[in-house]
């Protein structure tokens, strides 16, 4: 279910045009809330190195995502996005090695129960070209797969760390318009690709 209230809120929040404002709130405030749930009440004891990993990844992703300042509602559809995200890593995480990859498979079933009812509403803008139809099977096998991943990662290592390297994803885009579109980068999104990668390896190594 967190799963569809991320989505819901994440995509309400870019249809606004609030991308630089949605995307490093959500971001950010999921890796905070999940990391604080993973020590305070799960018990999570990141060594040294790690924490400095995790607190160089939060300024890291709200610079390499542009953030900024905003308007009210994009702030609220970030934090109502991330609380999404914060649910869904947390219940991936408890999953043990045991229950395969049915927690992934009931996380999409309920987040399509939850957006259903939206969905039913706007049907006519639903009715997709093929291959705009196609596009979006190929998003969302993609974020399944990143699921699986993650979970096979929370069943091998702290649940806060999983989260920090699994909530990295924003600097792929940037690396992606840079290698393939010669897209610029500000200096500020400069700075937060450095530190992306440092965290990812300050967290492998912690």
């Amino acid at each position: 279910m967190g799963s569809g209230v991320a989505m819901h809120f994440l995509n309400r929040g870019l249809s606004r045009g609030a991308m630089s404002v949605v995307v490093p709130v959500s971001a950010v405030t999921g890796v905070a809330l999940s990391v604080l749930c993973g020590v305070l009440v799960l018990g999570d004891r990141p060594g040294a190195v790690a924490w400095v990993g995790i607190a160089v990844t939060v300024p890291a992703l709200w610079l390499v995502s542009g953030g900024g300042t905003g308007p009210g509602h994009a702030v609220t559809d970030g934090l109502l996005a991330s609380a999404g995200v914060a649910v869904q890593y947390l219940a991936l995480g408890q999953a043990g090695p045991d229950s395969g990859l049915w927690p992934v498979a009931a996380g999409r079933v309920a987040a399509v129960l939850l957006l259903l009812p939206a969905a039913v509403r706007h049907a006519e803008r639903l009715r997709l070209p093929p291959r705009r139809s196609a596009e979006a099977l190929l998003i969302g096998a993609g974020a399944a797969l990143g699921l699986i991943l993650y979970l096979l990662a929370a069943q091998r290592q702290l649940l806060s760390v999983a989260v920090v390297l699994a909530s990295l994803y924003p600097a792929l885009p940037v690396i992606l318009g840079l290698a393939l579109l010669r897209e610029r980068v500000g200096r500020g999104q400069a700075v937060g690709l450095i530190g992306a990668a440092a965290a990812t390896v300050l967290l492998t190594l912690g």
